[in-house]
């Protein structure tokens, strides 16, 4: 008996009729490997040097999470784009940043995306926060070869956890280590900055503006301190990407209701360079 025809008239690869998982990236390594971002074999000696993506923040407030993302990709020392986007869509109820090696961890990112609507598709529901933070894991497992010739990929994942009715916060490391974080956390070449600036500004009673707010100082921060990190550009209209992740599922800030809070920010650094001081309490 021959094998089934494709669309095209091409023989079906086992992989297309075999009783697989849930995993997408499981059916596209018994498909064909070289279609996974860490899939094809690199030539001796070091990578190329790529365009990488900078700092990502993410932080909770009341019954939610915000991400956001600077906008500049450096190649070197040179500023490879301006208005590059970091942040994204994982489903309608998580996102994920990107920071690293750009180019591949835009294809990691789609391919995540794959991975959890195919999940969905399979078994007729949503995975759970804690599912979807170890699929990215098991995916950047996969890079790992890549990562050791230095083409990283450090992702940070973020998801509104119905459970609990709150965000939660997952950082990665290259060999795919599953860390999660709790109140704010940030990667990238600038995280060391913002992450202080976080710190200073972060109370469990924020509001979803105040928390955007403390979103876009840290990334201000950052910005201020690294030359890989790119602050607002009100010159260009290139404003961060912010995306608000609660209750009512993934939502991105667009520039009318975004861009009054850049320039309060922006603004209130004309007289205070070093941004605003946490209270000190008695």
């Amino acid at each position: 008996m021959s094998a089934p025809q494709g669309r095209y008239g091409a023989s079906l690869s086992p992989a297309f009729l075999a009783t697989g998982s849930s995993s997408f990236a499981e059916f596209l390594a018994g498909h064909d490997p070289s279609l996974l971002p860490a899939g094809r074999a690199l030539p001796p000696g070091s990578a190329p040097e790529a365009v990488h993506g900078t700092t990502i923040v993410s932080l909770t407030f009341g019954g939610g999470v915000i991400m956001a993302g600077d906008r500049r990709a450096t190649m070197g020392n040179i500023i490879a784009q301006r208005d590059i986007e970091k942040v994204f869509p994982a489903d309608e109820s998580s996102c994920v940043g990107i920071a690293g090696t750009a180019g591949l961890a835009v294809e990691m990112v789609k391919l995540f995306q794959v991975e959890l609507e195919h999940y969905e598709k399979i078994e007729g529901a949503q995975l759970s926060v804690d599912g979807k933070a170890n699929r990215l894991s098991t995916l950047l497992r996969g890079n790992l070869g890549m990562a050791m010739q230095g083409l990283a990929v450090v992702p940070l994942f973020a998801g509104y956890d119905p459970e609990t009715g709150g965000g939660r916060i997952f950082s990665y490391d290259v060999t795919g280590g599953r860390y999660e974080e709790h109140s704010h956390h940030s990667v990238g070449s600038g995280s060391l900055f913002a992450r202080g600036s976080l710190k200073k500004l972060w109370r469990d009673d924020l509001s979803e503006r105040d928390a955007v707010a403390v979103a876009v100082e840290a990334l201000y921060d950052a910005a201020d301190d690294d030359s890989a990190t790119g602050g607002p550009d009100l010159a260009r209209g290139i404003l961060p990407v912010v995306v608000v992740v609660d209750v009512d599922g993934y939502r991105r800030l667009e520039e009318p209701e975004l861009d009054p809070i850049v320039r309060a920010v922006v603004g209130a650094r004309q007289n205070r360079p070093d941004g605003p001081n946490a209270p000190l309490t008695a």
